[in-house]
């Protein structure tokens, strides 16, 4: 069995890891050199992110497809490269799955959402990101394959956590009543993604988050607990003040539903809430 992931980033690689462990092969893509080596280590094929023709042999006899990068203004990268890959290979997948966001859902203060919800992105990154649901969406259907949509909150994990920021002095606390976000460790996002794999379903949308949402300052708080450190006073929320993204994050508040994927998948997480999945990245090193 074997794997190709377009973008061998954190989650990529966590992917890989999973299913490597469980007899398949994977190959991935690279923009950077230093990137393919550090695949070689990991036991990865590693391919050129613009070679067709390189990532169209690669498809061959692959089963499994998974697209990682965020859209630009023209679209999903991955999109423009592995259509005509696919198209020349003459490959068949059985699972394509394409990582979006939640933030398809837009501000819903404090209100769930689930993935019948309606979208309502409130910046440019999340409208591209409505944007390429569509487009591998209306991919899957006119050419006949099975993809998937796996809408994730902020991952963490051992090497980006709150951990990091807290030793590195970037973490902040803001009080910002009322917010709250849901975020997803990046073993649990590995095993969602293999048993939708299992159990593929065209056009199959799911949102793969932890079971509690809480507010940013409260895990900060913990983390700096686990570390014996004192959390960083909480100051006034000025968006105004903020960076971008860090503006698009305190402008959304809601509580994502992870139901679908239980029901259907099978699938729970081993780390439901963010007070688990800290310790476990601290046990990790991280």
């Amino acid at each position: 069995m074997r794997l190709l992931i377009y973008g061998y980033g954190f989650a990529g690689r966590a992917l890989a890891r999973r299913m490597r462990a469980a007899g398949w092969e994977a190959a991935a893509t690279w923009r950077d050199p230093a990137s393919a080596e550090a695949m070689r280590a990991d036991g990865v094929e590693p391919l050129p992110a613009e070679d067709k023709a390189a990532i169209a042999r690669a498809l061959d006899g692959v089963q499994a497809v998974l697209v990682t990068p965020p859209p630009g203004p023209e679209g999903c990268p991955a999109l423009q490269v592995l259509v005509p890959a696919l198209a020349r290979a003459g490959a068949f997948p059985d699972w394509i799955g394409y990582l979006s966001t939640t933030g398809v859902y837009g501000d819903r203060q404090g209100g769930w959402v689930f993935e019948a919800s309606r979208l309502a992105a409130q910046s440019p990154e999340g409208a591209r990101r409505v944007a390429a649901e569509r487009d591998w969406l209306e991919v899957g259907r006119g050419m006949g394959l099975t993809v998937t949509i796996h809408r994730l909150p902020g991952i963490y994990g051992p090497g980006r956590s709150a951990f990091d920021r807290l030793r590195e002095g970037r973490a902040r606390r803001y009080a910002a009543p009322g917010h709250l976000f849901s975020r997803i460790h990046v073993d649990d996002l590995a095993a969602e993604l293999a048993a939708s794999i299992v159990r593929p379903r065209a056009g199959g949308i799911y949102n793969v988050c932890d079971d509690e949402p809480a507010a940013n300052s409260d895990v900060v708080a913990h983390a700096a607990a686990l570390l014996g450190l004192e959390p960083p006073p909480e100051t006034p929320l000025d968006l105004a003040a903020l960076a971008p993204a860090a503006r698009r994050f305190y402008a959304e508040s809601k509580r994502v539903s992870n139901a679908r994927a239980k029901a259907e998948l099978g699938w729970r997480p081993a780390y439901p809430t963010y007070r688990e999945g800290l310790a476990a990245v601290l046990e990790a090193g991280g």
